[in-house]
């Protein structure tokens, strides 16, 4: 281990540069990531990496789910709510079923169970390579609000099938009323767990004299706890971390102090920054492990890559067909129910978001956690062969569909959705709605001392070091009314929030970001 040390750092190093160097030329950096990682592993004396799937699952999976989750929109996701449960659950279990009757039709020696256990295994879209590529092209906000949603959930569902699939191939039998069971206490345990860790530790950093050193360890501590405490009961960890990830983002302006908000946020964007970097290279990386067990079994590299690519076209084809479907569905139901949106989306929509549809961390970690040997000591039947296509579907769906995303939405360019209203409608309807807060405030303030003529200009102050860190001087007094005035402006976004729901949450919250620095720069 020490000695591969400089190797690790010089990761780190090379991860920064690609990055650099993918923001540069407008590539999704999962996609160089991966690259450069099977392109270091064929380098010879190159170190190779045995990737133990419990890193994964317990160093990578919490926080990068905890932080997604953070930075979700509860209004977005509860608006798609029936859109994104769909996709989440009812798309990967007809994703994994038809993986698995086209593995156990096509690839020599494989039953049914182990078909649903691939499935499990490649069903999950990645939420991180979709939203790296999604960055550099502008997509509408109903459509990336549905693939963020939809990827905070399809994980879970995917490991939950995943699970059972791999005590059928172990015991050779799968009991349909105790699966039931064991699916709903998964589900409910897991949501009941982390709402439960997450209401806790919210009452700790309300209630105990923490600092903001203390805030941000605890939100660092938190994603794991949850999902370990919710692993050890067999329930969910995934949907535990998500569950309370979700509520504690709702309720955070209520517990966290405006400091710790601020600083916390920019040590999660570099923690989660470096995790994606890692996760992405260790992909590429684990190949000579994955070849060599090939190779142990003496299966042919050729005809795996054959199996791999067809499990990919499978998985395409059958997201873009549910998609369909899904508008389809829509517009039948609409006639019964109310739905979000009613009118026909077009015919390209369904074909962005099939195609947004890349694999990722959470394939390759179900897939290197397939025991080598069941309980009665033979060996896991066809694990090198899963191993393998496996990394074929994430590399294939990483370079084809990450590569070629882009390309698609400038050429067949979505339709504009009226969801939302546009970001300068919304900020003029924001700052007529803060400076009428504003002239409210000023006119309920008792003023003996000439204390609005103060007020004002530091509000001006404020204005022009809007983008200083720089502390601003002022009496303590004008200090205290003027952080009186900045939290009735909170409440006033956030009551806005709730109550208009064609406002961006994301405006929303670069407004309340605001204000944070505002009361940092006072406090100072």
């Amino acid at each position: 281990m020490l000695e591969n040390f400089p190797f690790y750092l010089s990761l780190i190093v090379l991860i920064i540069f690609l990055i650099m160097i993918g923001n540069k030329i407008k590539v999704a950096y999962p996609v160089l990531l991966v690259l450069a990682g099977l392109g270091i592993s064929l380098i010879p004396g190159i170190p190779m990496l045995k990737i133990n799937p419990e890193l994964i699952f317990i160093i990578f999976l919490p926080p990068l789910l905890y932080e997604a989750a953070w930075a979700t929109s509860w209004k977005e996701l509860w608006h798609w709510r029936r859109i994104i449960g769909s996709f989440a659950f009812v798309v990967v279990f007809l994703t994994a079923v038809s993986v698995a009757f086209v593995a156990n039709h096509f690839i020599p020696g494989f039953s049914l169970a182990l078909g649903f256990l691939l499935g499990g295994i490649v069903s999950p879209p990645d939420a991180v390579s979709a939203n790296a590529i999604l960055k550099f092209v502008k997509v509408p906000k109903r459509l990336s609000s549905i693939l963020e949603g939809e990827s905070l959930l399809n994980d879970a569902s995917s490991l939950i099938i995943f699970r059972f699939a791999l005590i059928a191939v172990a015991t050779r039998q799968f009991i349909w009323h105790d699966a039931l069971l064991s699916f709903g206490w998964m589900v409910i345990g897991g949501v009941g767990i982390g709402l439960l860790i997450g209401y806790v530790f919210m009452k700790i950093h309300k209630r105990l004299p923490t600092d903001v050193n203390m805030d941000i360890a605890l939100t660092l501590v938190a994603p794991y706890v949850m999902y370990i405490a919710a692993e050890e009961v067999h329930s969910s960890g995934v949907l535990a971390v998500v569950s309370a990830g979700l509520f504690l983002s709702n309720q955070r302006h209520k517990f966290l102090k405006g400091t710790s908000r601020l600083r916390s946020e920019n040590v999660w964007q570099s923690f989660v920054f470096l995790l994606n970097g890692l996760v992405f290279m260790l992909i590429g990386l684990d190949m000579p492990e994955i070849t060599s067990g090939l190779r142990a079994e003496g299966i042919n590299i050729y005809q795996a890559t054959g199996f791999g690519l067809l499990i990919t076209l499978v998985l395409v084809v059958g997201r873009i067909l549910a998609c369909y479907g899904a508008v389809l569905v829509t517009l039948v139901m609409r006639n019964f129910i109310t739905v979000a949106d009613a009118k026909n989306p077009g015919l390209r929509t369904p074909i962005f978001l099939g195609w947004a549809g890349m694999r990722g961390v959470v394939s390759l970690a179900a897939a290197l956690s397939i025991p080598v040997h069941m309980d009665n000591g033979m060996a896991f039947p066809h694990r090198n062969m899963i191993l393998y296509i496996t990394f074929v579907v994430i590399l294939v769906t990483l370079l084809v569909q990450g590569l070629t995303l882009p390309i698609l939405i400038k050429k067949a360019p979505l339709p504009e959705f009226p969801d939302h209203l546009t970001e300068a409608e919304t900020e003029e309807m924001l700052e007529n709605a803060l400076s009428r807060e504003l002239s409210n405030f000023l006119g309920e303030t008792k003023d003996p001392n000439n204390l609005n003529h103060q007020i004002k200009d530091l509000v001006s102050i404020l204005n022009e070091h809007h983008h200083s860190t720089r502390a601003i001087e002022s009496n303590e007094q004008i200090k205290t009314i003027w952080l009186t005035l900045l939290e009735r402006q909170r409440i006033l976004l956030l009551e806005m929030n709730k109550k208009h729901p064609n406002i961006d949450e994301e405006i929303i919250r670069k407004y309340l970001h605001k204000i944070d620095l505002d009361e940092e720069k006072l406090n100072c």
